[in-house]
């Protein structure tokens, strides 16, 4: 039997998966799913990582980004692995393709994927910023694979964008606020001092930066307790350098962080010059000591 290539449009599969996919807060998740797959490859609390350009972080570990992000797809969309290919949706099987490589069309489809409907993702770690499309894997639309052992293929440029349906349009990634940092204030943050000393630098490079947990779990990759330290660094914050550490586990500091146009989540902290507290009218919060 003659295999088939319809539109996209008269695809009934496709456009199932499609609708299902839309109505969901897919932006949201996705952003989430690539977020927690880098971060599972940098490793940052155990390697001091947190850029997948760092040259310590190698091109099989950013390869790796790809694999990492099917499972958390899989898991923020409330699916399943599900053979033959990675899930299903609607009784359809999906096949879910992420990269890190930059080219127009750099996902490479497994044998078993082609002609598939296929989830594509395309994380761009240089923009911090990321994409995801969904396409029939028609393999009249791939490269010929010749000279690839397990038959994989890329879809062809121009099928890509003839074929493929917009799912999010390159919508940023949390950001990273370790990046802000010039060489010279890394090798401070990241060097010999004990960490009350680095946490005390990083907070006075970066005023009025919101750092997420996992940033300052980072900067104590390696130690015991790093968070006790780091709470230790609010004081010198404070009392020296007259920065006024909120933390997003309470909520009194985070309506405050609000005022100053800061987001704040249960983990985040960011550090307030005390004279911004005058310009606004409000107080100084009392300094804690079980942040």
């Amino acid at each position: 039997m003659a295999h088939v290539i319809s539109h996209p449009d008269d695809d009934a599969q496709l456009q199932a998966v499609y609708a299902w996919l839309v109505a969901r807060p897919l932006e949201e998740l996705l952003c989430t799913a690539a977020d927690e797959a880098i971060k599972y490859v940098l490793d940052g609390p155990r390697t001091w990582r947190f850029n997948l350009l760092d040259p310590k972080v190698d091109s099989d570990e950013r390869s790796s980004v790809g694999t990492k992000l099917q499972y958390h797809v899989i898991e923020r969309l409330g699916l399943e692995k599900v053979p033959p290919l990675d899930t299903s949706i609607v009784g359809v099987a999906v096949e879910i393709k992420g990269t890190v490589r930059n080219s127009t069309a750099p996902w490479m489809i497994p044998r078993e994927g082609q002609c598939q409907v296929t989830l594509l993702i395309r994380i761009d770690p240089r923009g911090n910023k990321f994409a995801a499309w969904l396409m029939r894997t028609h393999r009249a639309w791939l490269t010929g694979g010749k000279g690839n052992q397990d038959l994989k293929r890329a879809p062809l440029a121009a099928a890509f964008h003839a074929y493929a349906l917009p799912l999010v349009t390159w919508a940023d990634l949390p950001p990273q606020p370790l990046t802000l940092l010039t060489r010279e204030q890394i090798q401070v943050v990241f060097g010999p001092s004990g960490l009350r000393k680095r946490a005390t630098a990083l907070f006075t490079y970066l005023p009025d930066v919101v750092i997420p947990r996992s940033s300052l779990a980072t900067v104590g990759a390696g130690l015991d307790d790093p968070m006790k330290r780091l709470r230790e660094a609010k004081s010198t914050l404070r009392q020296e350098h007259d920065l006024i550490v909120l933390v997003g586990k309470w909520v009194e500091e985070r309506e405050m962080a609000g005022a100053f146009g800061h987001v704040l989540g249960p983990g985040d902290w960011v550090a307030v010059p005390r004279a911004r507290f005058a310009q606004r009218g409000l107080d100084v919060p009392p300094a804690r000591s079980n942040d």
